[in-house]
């Protein structure tokens, strides 16, 4: 990943009532747990392709463009939504080299895009448009360089940890596996749904260093850029703990199945 300065200065943007908002869904994922040859967010849930479900909350959170991502079997996604991308560009990440880079490789759409965006995972179709639209909200009233949705819930096990300082505010979102036994005990989580203010989002994309421990490069990681050179960064803890569950087993498929089609049934 090419190496920049990360002045952080912050770039002209339109005043808050009227700044866009931009969607970035990272659908490259091979899905090797699923047993399919299908892209991960291929899979149906509640009768259709989990990212459909995704787009489905940020095109109602207002957002446009969105940006998918997009890799192994990315034919099929394009094909998924033939006749409705009028709002959709689709961007190839041709490498597996972590959701740094996946988001980077949007910054050639977004380049003079000038407004908010929205960062968020193709295979957590249980994401709502009102809580994208409560993170928006919190984002635009603090004008913050990024605004965080985080969620508190029983077993942490396997998600990034949020971690606050002596004032309550976030200090950095800790991966598992580079969490110490302390940070692990942390229950309050980070489910992949993030807005950012663009030109700083990608000012510091460009700078990630890769990961010492898997040579990845984390988006996790800007948020804490951004706190070290003093802009600001906000936590809503506004995520349901059952709306949390990404896919990455056919058992997760199932069981998000089963929450999805039951949120329809209770909304009918």
């Amino acid at each position: 990943m090419t190496q920049s300065s990360a002045s952080t200065s912050q770039t002209s943007t339109p005043s808050t009532a009227t700044r866009p908002l931009a969607a970035v869904i990272l659908a490259a994922g091979k899905g090797t747990r699923m047993n399919s040859d299908l892209p991960k967010v291929a899979h149906e849930v509640a009768g259709r392709p989990m990212v459909c479900w995704v787009v489905d909350a940020v095109r109602q959170a207002g957002a446009d463009p969105i940006v998918l991502v997009v890799g192994h079997g990315s034919d099929i996604i394009r094909d998924t939504f033939k006749g409705d991308d009028a709002d959709i560009r689709y961007v190839e990440q041709t490498e597996q080299l972590g959701t740094g880079h996946a988001t980077l490789c949007a910054e050639p759409v977004l380049r003079k895009f000038v407004g908010d965006v929205v960062v968020l995972a193709g295979d957590g179709p249980l994401i709502r448009a009102a809580t994208i639209s409560a993170m928006r909200s919190t984002h635009l009233k603090t004008d913050a360089a990024a605004t965080l949705a985080t969620s508190v819930i029983d077993d942490p096990t396997g998600y990034g940890r949020v971690v606050r300082d002596a004032d309550n505010r976030f200090e950095a979102i800790v991966e598992q596996k580079n969490a110490t036994d302390e940070q692990k005990a942390i229950r309050e989580i980070y489910p992949s749904y993030a807005c950012f203010q663009a030109g700083e989002l990608f000012e510091l994309l460009r700078a990630l260093e890769p990961n010492a421990l898997t040579g990845e490069y984390y988006i996790t990681d800007i948020p804490a850029m951004l706190r070290d050179a003093g802009r600001p960064v906000e936590l809503i803890d506004s995520v349901p703990p059952e709306d949390v569950l990404s896919i990455n087993t056919p058992q997760q498929l199932s069981e998000v199945d089963r929450m999805l089609r039951s949120r329809q049934e209770s909304s009918s």
